[in-house]
């Protein structure tokens, strides 16, 4: 499918994005982040499009955030040197997590995300700025990063998503939510087959394109404005503080050390699954 971190085509009304690292499950590094940011301003600024899909290539929609990449081994030297101090981290996941996932949030036409194999962490996060959902029967969902001293990723989107409750659960146990539970739980509006995630993703796209493009942008303001209103603003700017300050105590810290010195990604997941946080408590 080439190099390029995302691929960018249209049909018709429709332009589709698609995350192009299947080779890592669509785990977002800088080049990835910043070009599906140009593709949304072109998706923008071209008047024939009204609705845009964001996929992935391969077997997953996301596994998140490059881990790899974040403990400076393969991320751009600027953006590791800047984490290095925790003004410099604030910066960064501001400028590159937050202010990027809003824009998609906020952008005024319609968005889809069609979501197969892993939606994990920083992807649900990802995926929950879009306005619809379209899950294959293959998709979960999951974001286990308490484990390893994150405070959820930069956006907590699971109370929204999933009511407080469930959210709960979801977190602390660190439980995978598969297609049909994020139906039953509003994460999703529709399940389908693997086989025909796109082209039923693309069917629902036609007909939402079919709203004149003035009429989706001004009720998709009021949407997103009713959920403002509701709280989710500043649910989010409050746990961008949180999910700071968590990164700045010495757990947190320590455990970053620690993964530092692994082998290999394998060894850091490994260390998250058995919750063997270095210095907790």
């Amino acid at each position: 499918m080439g190099d390029d971190p995302v691929l960018y085509r249209t049909d018709g009304a429709v332009a589709t994005l698609t995350m192009n690292r299947p080779d890592v499950a669509n785990a977002q590094d800088t080049a990835l982040i910043d070009e599906l940011d140009r593709a949304f301003t072109r998706a923008g600024d071209d008047e024939e499009v009204r609705v845009v899909i964001l996929c992935g290539a391969g077997k997953h929609f996301s596994s998140g955030h490059d881990l790899k990449s974040l403990v400076g081994q393969t991320e751009a030297d600027h953006w590791v040197a800047m984490r290095e101090t925790p003004e410099g981290k604030f910066f960064h996941e501001k400028t590159m997590y937050v202010d990027r996932c809003l824009r998609i949030r906020n952008f005024p036409k319609p968005t889809i995300a069609a979501v197969q194999g892993s939606c994990v962490a920083a992807g649900l996060m990802l995926a929950a700025m879009c306005d619809l959902i379209v899950a294959a029967d293959d998709a979960t969902f999951s974001n286990p990063v308490l484990r390893m001293t994150g405070a959820g990723v930069e956006l907590l989107v699971e109370p929204w998503e999933l009511g407080i409750r469930k959210a709960k659960e979801f977190l602390f146990a660190g439980e995978t939510i598969d297609a049909q539970e994020a139906w039953r739980l509003g994460l999703v509006n529709r399940v389908v087959a693997r086989d025909e995630l796109m082209e039923r993703t693309m069917e629902l796209a036609q007909r939402v394109a079919l709203v004149p493009p003035v009429t989706a942008a001004v009720v998709k303001d009021s949407l997103n404005h009713t959920a403002d209103l509701m709280g989710q603003e500043n649910s989010w700017k409050y746990h961008f503080m949180a999910h700071h300050w968590m990164h700045n105590t010495k757990t947190a810290r320590d455990a970053l050390e620690i993964r530092k010195t692994k082998g290999s990604m394998r060894d850091v997941l490994a260390d998250r699954d058995r919750g063997d946080v270095p210095g907790g408590g």
